[in-house]
């Protein structure tokens, strides 16, 4: 499944372009450090001309009924199935993803677009919605696209978060410039040959790469109608803050400390592969880990045993061997931050109960999955998003203690509920200050959900119809019934 070294360039206006400037920067496999190819830096001025281009575009794609813009939404979701292999192939060589996690990218991301193939469908029955007001008025309402949308987007579940906002942006009829990491384009980018394929209208899509500067510049431009971020809480600040010196409607979606409640009537094995799916899944570089794990006290003698040999037992390799149960980090950058809370816990006078180091193979940046157990609260592992496989574990005495060491988090975007007690689960997931809960499960996310947190977790929320109506403004029509009988 190897990739061909290539070059990535921007698609701007349906055209595959070069940086202004012609600046690259290599594109790196995790796994082994070798170079896969070289990706476009857009500069400003690239930016302006994907604005351009988006602007130009809205009013042919917003007039255009939501069947239409479904249709062509469906064809986009035709065209990655078919490219399927090749996204898969690519999620491994470009982020180190195993193969069974890059195939639930891939149809992830699928399934998002023909999800909001069909919710653009329906929307044109919604419109024109009558509304009662006092008698001699008449009422109505309509659902417009705000303008042409800039989304950024981060390099740990590429084509998959991109495929959250550009779906849900083109069915509420906005015109999009996408601004894809720079670290991981290959998939994102092969979204702008599907666009082609699909026979999309030039302009309507728009993809650039590159650093921060390019971000700022999506985020400062004039013709940019709609911000939609994911990311780190400290860029988030700085968007936000862009954003509102012009009082542009903003998204964030941002942090995660989310903890994974187990209790004492659970079954050891069962709640070890749950507690293993939130942490250690894509290597830990998920905004929503469950990164705490709080277990009842009389069930820790039966969970830590089960818990530390699943762990130990987690395979790292090649991720194209499907036999690889954990892939490397993504990035150099994550690989060192990660590094660096090992030293943090020295410190903190913390020893892992497993991992809590590196591992040498082959140049590749892997980190063991690691657990720390009675982990203080005060501790910095305890409290801040590591996005790396690492685990802390404390203690809990009944379910109105484990709702408040839950809740004690700066975050507030997942939690999960492990128990048998039906009614005790529906209570703490009422309780529970997070955006999303799971119950009895790994952390799955559907295209019908909505995808959001509170407190410093973000503003607003993605997917299902809470994520399209985030890309529209709500319009009311009020007429006197005297002018209606003119």
């Amino acid at each position: 499944m190897a990739v061909e070294p290539r070059r990535w360039r921007l698609f701007i206006d349906n055209r595959w372009l070069d940086a202004g400037d012609g600046e690259t920067t290599p594109v790196i496999n995790p796994t082994n450090g070798t170079v896969l190819g070289r990706v476009a830096m857009a500069t400003a001025a690239d930016v302006d001309k994907a604005v351009a281009a988006a602007h130009r575009a809205f009013t042919g794609w917003s007039d255009r009924s939501g069947v239409e813009r479904g249709t062509l939404l469906d064809k986009i979701a035709d065209q990655l199935q078919s490219r399927r292999e090749e996204i898969v192939a690519n999620q491994v060589a470009n982020s180190g993803k195993p193969l069974v996690e890059a195939g639930i990218d891939a149809d992830d991301a699928i399934a998002t677009y023909r999800y909001y193939a069909d919710e653009a469908c329906r929307l044109d029955a919604r419109q024109d919605t009558d509304v009662q007001l006092i008698e001699g008025f008449a009422g109505r309402t309509r659902f417009e696209p705000l303008g042409v949308a800039g989304l950024i987007v981060p390099w740990n579940f590429p084509l998959v978060t991109s495929g959250w906002k550009v779906a849900a942006a083109l069915a509420a009829g906005c015109t999009v410039v996408l601004k894809a990491s720079e670290f991981t384009p290959s998939n994102e980018l092969l979204l702008g040959e599907a666009a082609l394929a699909a026979s999309l209208p030039a302009g309507v899509v728009n993809i650039v790469t590159g650093g921060p500067d390019c971000g700022r510049a999506i985020c400062e431009h004039p013709l940019v109608a709609k911000i939609s971020f994911t990311g780190s809480n400290r860029v988030g600040q700085e968007v936000m803050a862009t954003a509102a010196r012009r009082s542009v409607p903003t998204t964030l979606e941002l942090g995660g400390k989310s903890a994974i409640v187990a209790f004492g009537d659970s079954d050891p094995y069962e709640a070890a592969q749950w507690i293993c799916d939130g942490i250690f899944y894509n290597a830990g570089q998920v905004c929503s880990a469950t990164s705490r794990l709080l277990v009842e006290r009389s069930f820790e003698a039966a969970l830590r045993p089960v818990l530390l040999e699943k762990t130990e037992a987690i395979r790292l390799g090649d991720p194209a061997d499907p036999s690889t149960g954990m892939g490397p980090m993504t990035t150099r950058a994550q690989y060192n931050k990660v590094i660096s809370y090992f030293d943090i816990a020295r410190q903190e006078g913390l020893s892992p109960s497993c991992g809590g180091h590196v591992v040498d193979r082959n140049g590749g940046l892997f980190i063991a999955p690691t657990v720390y157990w009675d982990v203080p609260p005060t501790s910095r592992l305890w409290r801040e998003e590591i996005f790396g496989p690492v685990l802390c574990v404390r203690s809990f005495s009944d379910e109105d203690d484990a709702v408040r060491q839950a809740n004690e988090s700066d975050y507030g975007l997942a939690a999960t509920i492990v128990g048998q007690d039906q009614q005790r689960n529906a209570r703490l997931a009422r309780r529970l200050r997070a955006g999303h809960i799971w119950i009895n499960s790994a952390p799955v996310v559907f295209p019908q959900s909505s995808w959001g947190g509170f407190k410093a977790s973000g503003i607003g929320r993605e997917l299902g119809p809470w994520g399209m109506a985030g890309y529209m403004g709500t319009k009311h029509i009020t007429e006197a019934r005297s002018a209606l009988t003119v």
